[in-house]
């Protein structure tokens, strides 16, 4: 089974989605002895193309290609600012720093990574000299990405597209100013400032709300990102659990869709249209869509491919 994921919904439950899961949605959908077994990974912000497995042997023949690098990825994601022109090759390791607070970094003792990226489009700011008004930062635009994922790390697309210096625009944690500082982690790969990240990522979704550049930079208003998710300091009546504000809109999920995979001697195909946030905006030109046949990588991607 195939299906398209949506944005802001995990994959299994877990924490406060017990039920708002994709694993519990198709058992509600099919009854509660159906056993949906997801082949691969999307995390809860991300959108896109999941296999999900109706049986055992069916699962195991989806993750083996998977985990022989036999499928071909493709993602597109919305960064900041100018991305370059031409086929762009990260190949930074990455590291797992917190597992708990999800945060991955470039480390030349992490795992080995290689990422394929190429520019679909760019579009300027609306007003190129207009500045935000939380820090003064000039507004820079933004660009549409196709990503080509050759290795399987966590996070992986997230860390190279901040390590080149353009994250993902509303990312809550690689593009979060309020943790990274104006810079955002751009060419970073030590750990001396670990510590302080990792205190002050800790506090978002708690004591304070992210501020990813997308939430300036498109105008979210004051009064939604004030309905960001945070604690609220009040306890369930009945199982005292800390409770929390709902998140607002723009927090359920971040510029990062799983267009396509396809199997690569060309057995099976699926992919998905542009999401809406990768189009053109209202009086620009832009991509609709995009396809390896009119849009070709010039790099050599299988003699990039890792083999394990």
């Amino acid at each position: 089974m195939i299906i398209n994921k949506p944005a802001g919904v995990p994959v299994h439950p877990a924490g406060r989605y017990n039920y708002n899961s994709v694993i519990e949605i198709l058992r509600s959908e099919r009854g509660h002895e159906f056993n949906p077994l997801p082949c691969n990974r999307l995390d809860r912000l991300t959108s896109g193309v999941m296999f999900i497995a109706k049986n055992k042997k069916a699962a195991e023949r989806v993750t083996d290609q998977l985990m022989a690098r036999t499928v071909r990825k493709e993602y597109v994601a919305r960064v900041k600012g100018e991305f370059p022109e031409g086929d762009v090759v990260c190949e930074q390791p990455i590291l797992q720093i917190s597992p708990k607070l999800g945060l991955n970094r470039v480390r030349a003792n992490g795992k080995e990574a290689r990422t394929v990226f190429k520019r679909l489009a760019y579009y300027p700011a609306s007003a190129p000299n207009d500045t935000d008004n939380i820090n003064g930062r000039q507004r820079e635009g933004y660009s549409i990405v196709r990503c080509r994922p050759l290795t399987g790390r966590t996070h992986q697309l997230r860390v190279h597209l901040q390590f080149l210096g353009h994250p993902i625009s509303n990312d809550p944690i690689y593009s979060n100013q309020r943790v990274f500082g104006p810079d955002l982690g751009k060419s970073s790969s030590t750990d001396e400032d670990d510590e302080d990240i990792m205190t002050r990522l800790a506090r978002m979704g708690k004591e304070d709300v992210a501020e990813a550049v997308a939430y300036h930079d498109e105008m979210v208003d004051e009064y939604n990102r004030k309905k960001a998710e945070k604690m609220t300091g009040e306890l369930c009546t009945l199982c005292n659990t800390p409770l929390y504000s709902d998140p607002g809109a723009h927090e359920l999920g971040i510029y990062l869709h799983a267009r396509k995979y396809a199997d690569a001697e060309g057995k099976w195909n699926y992919e998905t249209e542009l999401p809406e946030w990768a189009l053109p905006p209202p009086g620009s030109e832009g991509p609709k869509e995009t396809n390896e046949e009119s849009d070709p990588l010039a790099v050599d991607v299988e003699k990039l491919t890792l083999k394990e």
